[in-house]
């Protein structure tokens, strides 16, 4: 009696995405325009069409690449003004055309304010 293997189970490759800058846990004073540098990468896939920016859970900004559809490495600049003293988290999702997504990464920034009294700050 022969037995065949049983078939492995396709490892699941998505997209991936990763915050160059900030770094996570940076101190950000109230009222900055914090620019922000996102890497999304698809080098196992057709590439990434867009990346979404979320702050504390709520969508912010889009970026998509200008010279094509999808790229397989994509660098993207987007920015947010601070606003709020205490801890914010800033999220991001890479996607490739048909909708398939990236884990997102999520990194948390502190807002203090702007005149060195950060006893305000809270976790949001």
């Amino acid at each position: 009696m022969s037995t065949t293997a049983p078939e492995p189970t396709p490892e699941r490759i998505v997209p991936t995405v990763e915050f160059l800058y900030p770094t996570n846990g940076s101190l950000v004073v109230e009222g900055t325009d914090v620019q922000i540098e996102l890497l999304a990468q698809d080098t196992h896939g057709v590439g990434i069409s867009r990346v979404e920016l979320y702050v504390d859970d709520i969508p912010h900004q889009e970026g998509a690449p200008q010279i094509s559809a999808a790229v397989t490495v994509f660098t993207v600049d987007m920015n947010w003004l601070a606003e709020g003293i205490g801890l914010h988290a800033l999220s991001a999702i890479a996607y490739r055309p048909d909708g398939t997504a990236s884990d997102a990464i999520t990194i948390s920034l502190l807002v203090v304010a702007t005149d060195g009294d950060n006893s305000r700050a809270t976790n949001p």
